[in-house]
């Protein structure tokens, strides 16, 4: 491996090198992408790693990227594959000219990698609680024991404000769902062990809806990893990503292409994205 402490500095964050780890720290600029300011720093265990690549990036760039072990990190466990290129916080872009020095690191990497396939158990530590974001509908809350939703009456469904306000034990959990803000129904929603049937996110008391300036990837991503890794302890190990699954009321489904067919007129939604969301609706039928 390389000396202990050795620095590799690329755009918006810096790797430091360690004996049986690589701390990333995240630079803090107004062009740093906010999920990486609101990370700060992450040391990330040499076996929560299960490979290194390098390869060509934009401008005149190359991209050093370490690929997390499946299971390993709460964070991307969280995101499932929906963060966007330029926010992958195991990517660190480069000059061109610096490519002989990250293959060097990569090499060294990859001689100390010794674990491939899923990890059992969370190597990587999820973000620090407590935690707090305002979504459309509600504030989120979470203090490492429960979350909370307290709604807001400007936003929230009939439904939720006739729940009332929620409080979700971790116990009492068995995992998260977390849909990014950035494409078209973005939520969080909690899975409770005793409730397994598939209601709209907006009449979900479990859940909240995101929207334009609600929920932001850099306050909700977090925020979800914090609780499927408190989910986990209190589990014992096992927690659940969600996934949209189960299929649909008919007249639900109807709404909401009514409703997604009003956003395009207004063109909020492009004649793509309406044509790809309202076939994933229909597949829901």
């Amino acid at each position: 491996m390389s000396r202990m402490g050795d620095v590799l500095a690329g755009l918006h964050a810096a790797w430091e090198f360690e004996s049986d780890s690589v701390l990333i720290r995240f630079e803090r600029g107004i062009r740093t992408p906010k999920l990486f300011q609101a990370l700060g720093e992450r040391r990330i265990p040499l076996e929560a790693i299960a490979g290194v690549t390098l390869t060509p990036g934009k401008r005149g760039t190359v991209v050093l990227r370490a690929e997390p072990r499946p299971g390993a990190d709460p964070l991307m466990e969280a995101a499932d594959g929906q963060l966007k290129e330029a926010c992958d916080p195991y990517r660190l872009v480069l000059p061109a000219e610096r490519e002989t020095l990250a293959e060097y690191y990569a090499d060294e990497l990859r001689g100390q990698l010794t674990q491939q396939g899923p990890a059992e158990r969370f190597l990587v530590d999820a973000p620090e609680v407590p935690r707090a974001f305002k979504a459309y509908d509600a504030k989120a809350s979470f203090d490492g024991r429960a979350v909370s939703f307290r709604w807001f009456w400007t936003g929230a469904s009939s439904a939720k404000w006739k729940a009332g306000d929620q409080t979700f034990p971790v116990a009492d959990l068995s995992g998260v769902e977390w849909r990014s803000p950035e494409v078209f129904e973005g939520h969080l929603r909690l899975l409770r062990r005793t409730d397994s049937s598939v209601t709209p996110v907006d009449q979900d008391p479990a859940s909240v809806v995101f929207g334009l300036g609600y929920g932001p990837v850099h306050e909700s991503l977090p925020f979800a990893a914090a609780v499927l890794a408190a989910v986990r302890r209190s589990s014992g190990g096992s927690a659940v990503v969600g996934v949209n699954s189960g299929r649909r009321d008919p007249a639900d489904v109807a709404e909401r292409i009514r409703h997604l067919g009003e956003l395009h007129e207004a063109g909020l939604v492009t004649d793509e994205e309406f044509s790809v969301k309202k076939a994933e609706l229909l597949a829901e039928l």
